[in-house]
């Protein structure tokens, strides 16, 4: 495909690559174009001077723009004839009921040259097959055989003038190159503004990313989705970490009531049976701290013996299902208990 001639869009000089993309080669520039559009322009009002310079017909033709051209590029399909005319070509209307009743399939054709409004594109026979060379694809676009005629159907429905190019085009080397190999076309060529805009959203996505990766790095600014995701997190590590204290609350609790089931401890008193109630409980822990309170006091000074002990957050101590205690200091007690019953368990055993 690389050796296919073509040319991309550029401006509204969509004749001028018409005719180029047909020839295979910059055969013409829009100075050439607008020489033939000025002559054809000039032949023109030599016609309708011929009814009198002083006619109302011939000013008002004066006072009209050119039909052959305008400043944006456009050609008229005078020009392009004329322009052809050059090389010993000429156009026959496609579409003209005349041609028609030919009944020529439009595969022994060589080219073809559409026009919609006012853009121009050529249809063009390279080698053994026919490649669609229109200004506005970024590329050559191959048409099978069997296409051909679908597509041409298609353009006259949409409403394409089509021009049969009759006559002998110069050699090119794609058409010699393409005599002997045949192309396969694996993605069909886009058109230009719909490359241009699938750039234009990669690099405004891209831009949009590096916004994102800059703001996480330092500047502190985290889109709402990104804080969603970190106070979900925050709530599930600490959903996670009450789940942990309690487990470990519920073994503390039961190491202690293991461990007071035995009946070892000489500092707290002892009870039948291997189950504790909830006041036996009681009653051992109020046992334990005014013990540990009175170890704990200065010289001289001992704590009343129904002052219960403080939390951490300077609330009175309370039993099991009672007042409030939190569960950092049960938890706390309840490891100490069992620690002291084994203590008392081994002193026992080894006495023993």
């Amino acid at each position: 495909m690389e050796s296919i001639f073509h040319e991309k869009q550029e401006g509204s000089l969509c004749a001028q690559h018409c005719l180029n993309n047909l020839l295979q080669g910059e055969y013409f520039s829009p100075v050439e174009l607008s020489s033939i559009a000025h002559q054809l322009d000039e032949e023109e009002r030599m016609r309708m001077a011929e009814g009198g310079v002083t006619s109302e017909d011939y000013r008002t033709f004066l006072q009209q723009p050119s039909g052959n051209m305008d400043d944006s590029g456009f050609f008229s399909i005078q020009v392009i004839s004329n322009a052809l005319k050059v090389w010993g070509l000429e156009l026959i209307l496609f579409n003209s009921p005349e041609y028609q009743r030919l009944r020529i399939d439009p595969i022994n054709e060589r080219s073809f040259i559409c026009n919609y409004k006012e853009h121009w594109f050529t249809v063009r026979k390279l080698g053994k097959q026919w490649f669609n060379l229109n200004s506005l694809l970024t590329g050559p676009e191959l048409i099978s055989d069997t296409y051909l005629a679908l597509f041409l159907a298609q353009l006259q429905q949409e409403g394409y003038s089509i021009f049969v190019v009759k006559g002998d085009l110069p050699d090119c080397e794609a058409d010699q190159l393409l005599q002997m190999i045949r192309v396969q076309q694996m993605h069909r060529p886009k058109l230009i503004g719909e490359e241009l805009a699938q750039l234009k959203e990669q690099r405004v996505q891209k831009t949009d990313l590096e916004r994102v990766l800059e703001a996480n790095d330092g500047s502190g600014m985290v889109d709402e989705d990104e804080e969603d995701l970190q106070r979900a997190l925050a709530l599930s590590r600490q959903e996670i970490d009450m789940e942990d204290e309690e487990a470990d609350l519920r073994r503390a609790i039961q190491l202690s009531m293991q461990g007071s089931s035995r009946n070892a401890s000489q500092d707290i008193p002892q009870t039948s049976g291997t189950h504790l109630t909830s006041e036996e409980l009681r009653k051992r822990r109020e046992a334990y701290f005014e013990k540990q309170q009175q170890q704990q006091a200065p010289p001289g000074q001992l704590s009343h013996p129904c002052e219960r002990p403080t939390t951490s957050s300077g609330a009175p101590g309370s039993d099991l299902a009672g007042d409030a205690m939190s569960e950092e200091d049960m938890l706390r007690a309840a490891v100490t208990m069992s620690l002291e019953t084994v203590r008392s368990d081994l002193k026992t055993e080894g006495k023993q």
